[in-house]
């Protein structure tokens, strides 16, 4: 990545956004426990599935303030948690090269299932696992990843697997403090475009119990020797030679093994003791978890007071709320039904991907727009992009614009002519992805300062096509019309006729963005006889409506389409005069 400044943000108490108070928090808390040591932040992701956008604020949340930590000066490490060693619980609805014969695998770790069929990836951890490194790659996140498999399998947490053991009984009286409690009722599902997507969802919270097994408890899983699923139950337990009997009650297998703990690697704790561990282990100061981890008995509760047990203290971190999708069509369905941040950059740039999550308290929910809120959101995002360069942005609003455009490695590629969204998804309708047209209409927006390639205005000029492709409806594309409408024409009245008489007159010396927008809106006001510069009333609004309404009638046969200016410069001088009957 090209080194660029970034502005380091201002931490003014008074002006400071959440991100830097967050920093000075961890900050404080690090040396506090171990003065000058390195800053260390966590998010875990489980790849039992696509991982979604409401994932991704699992990963937004502690790289945010890691990067603040970085801007000043600071080495702090943001540890990713690939919980590629829980089991599979389910084979996820809808996903591509995947059957019913996967159920066969139910129970096994994820890194011991097949990768669905047709992919590269030698199982089914790594296959989505490489799409989420691919999409924080485009985000500019810094990461160090580490996979659970490769820590249990290697005997990297050996010692705290024995510890765990012989402290089994201080464990399960913490748990049992919890288990009479009733589980809050579950939410009910919603369709994609309404739903919140939980970030917290696939971490191991919910793939496993606390480890209970009748009277006696022990915090540690096997895999089984034989079927390789985790349909095990421990039966007995020695500290002294840490010989463990376990038994396999998956149907048809049946298996009984002995092992010494001490040398067998096949295995993993239950998560509600496996993520404390992981704090102790890691020397974890900040990581925040769902909203699901504030209710009795949850896994950030009580591993914070199982963390004790390995030494440790619980980090500091935020409940993040939920996200949700806006109006997301049929892309993402072969995929389980749920966006990817994959799928949200096809269709918008890392930078406002990134906006979103940086502008948002933790404990704010928010929704990710894949219908036409896009453009509103772009216009938004461009604004505050022109106040942050004329210095009228405000303090907090100028902060999520820095984290949101960079990074402290440097700032992340754009878009050199960033025209807008809307501009360009309209385009890209009406040409069909015709380079050649795509740069004439562009060309024409601004005669002053004409484009010379569309690699002037990528990447957003792509992201806006696909947009269009993916998101729109085939019946709400446009389609200007081959032939003029006849019949219409044949109808107007002369208040219409003269209307498009001035129309098509202006059209020469008002070809521009700019400057076919003053005509357009101008025609109506020249026929109520009011100056050109007139402030809008209730009359002239209706007037300029119906006028509207019949151009995109005459253009495209529907009432509505496209912003007028740039569907004429799409069309053509000639081509609109020809059917607006001239």
């Amino acid at each position: 990545m090209e080194e660029r400044d970034v502005p380091i943000v201002a931490q003014s108490t008074e002006t400071a956004d959440w991100v830097s108070r967050f920093a000075d928090e961890v900050i404080a808390e690090s040396e506090s426990r171990a003065p000058g040591a390195l800053v260390v932040v966590a998010s875990g992701l489980s790849p039992s599935g696509p991982i979604h956008l409401g994932n991704l604020r699992e990963v937004m949340t502690p790289h945010l303030v890691a990067d603040e930590i970085r801007r000043r000066g600071r080495e702090v490490r943001h540890l990713i948690s690939w919980d590629d060693y829980d089991r599979y619980r389910k084979v996820p609805a809808g996903v591509p090269g995947v059957d019913d014969s996967w159920t066969a695998h139910i129970g096994k770790p994820l890194t011991s299932v097949p990768a669905p069929e047709g992919s590269p990836h030698p199982n089914w951890a790594e296959h989505f696992k490489a799409a989420m490194t691919e999409a924080l790659g485009a985000l500019g996140v810094e990461f160090d990843g580490i996979s659970q498999t490769a820590q249990y399998t290697s005997g990297a947490y050996r010692e705290q697997i024995l510890h765990a053991m012989r402290h089994r009984g201080d464990i399960d009286a913490i748990l049992a403090q919890y288990r009479t409690k009733k589980a809050p009722p579950k939410k009910s599902q919603k369709p994609v475009d309404e739903a919140e997507l939980e970030a917290a969802e696939g971490s191991g919270a919910a793939a496993e119990d606390d480890g209970s097994s009748g009277s006696s408890y022990f915090p540690y899983k096997p895999y089984c020797g034989r079927c390789g699923r985790d349909f095990t139950t421990v039966t007995s337990y020695e500290d002294e030679s840490t010989a463990l009997t376990y038994v396999c009650g998956a149907e048809g297998c049946g298996f009984e093994e002995t092992v010494r703990l001490s040398e067998f690697d096949r295995g993993k704790l239950v998560w509600k003791v496996d993520w404390p561990m992981r704090w102790a282990y890691e020397g974890v100061v900040f990581e925040p978890s769902g909203v699901d981890h504030s209710s009795p008995g949850s896994s950030f509760q009580v591993g914070g007071q199982i963390v004790g047990i390995f030494g440790g203290k619980q980090p500091i971190g935020p409940m993040y709320a939920f996200v949700g999708i806006s109006g997301m069509a049929k892309m993402s369905s072969s995929k389980g039904g749920v966006p990817t941040p994959g799928d949200a950059l096809r269709i918008m740039e890392p930078q406002l991907l990134r906006w979103l999550y940086a502008r948002r308290r933790p404990n704010q929910s928010f929704k990710i727009a894949f219908d036409q809120e896009i453009q509103r959101l772009y216009d938004e995002w461009d604004k505050l992009s022109a106040k942050v360069a004329d210095g009228s942005a405000l303090p907090a609003d100028a902060a999520a614009h820095s984290r949101a455009v960079g990074t402290a490695a440097g700032e992340l590629p754009r878009t050199p002519r960033p025209l807008p969204y809307r501009t360009l998804a309209s385009v890209a309708d009406i040409t069909a992805g015709a380079e050649d047209q795509t740069l004439r209409i562009l060309t024409e927006l601004d005669p002053d300062a004409p484009l010379t390639s569309l690699d002037e205005v990528r990447p957003r000029l792509d992201r806006a096509e696909a947009w269009i492709n993916t998101q729109v409806p085939a019946d709400q594309r446009t389609l200007v019309r081959t032939a003029p409408d006849g019949e219409l024409l044949s109808t107007l009245d002369e208040e219409a006729r003269e209307s498009l008489r001035l129309l098509v007159e202006g059209l020469d010396s008002h070809w521009s963005l700019d400057g076919l927008t003053t005509l357009v809106y101008g025609v109506p006001k020249q026929r109520a006889g009011l100056a050109p510069d007139a402030k809008p009333t209730p009359e002239l609004k209706v007037a300029q409506r119906a006028f509207f309404a019949l151009l995109y009638r005459l253009l495209v046969g529907w009432d509505t389409g496209p912003r007028l200016p740039t569907l004429l410069l799409a069309v053509g001088a000639e081509r609109v005069r020809k059917l607006l009957g001239s």
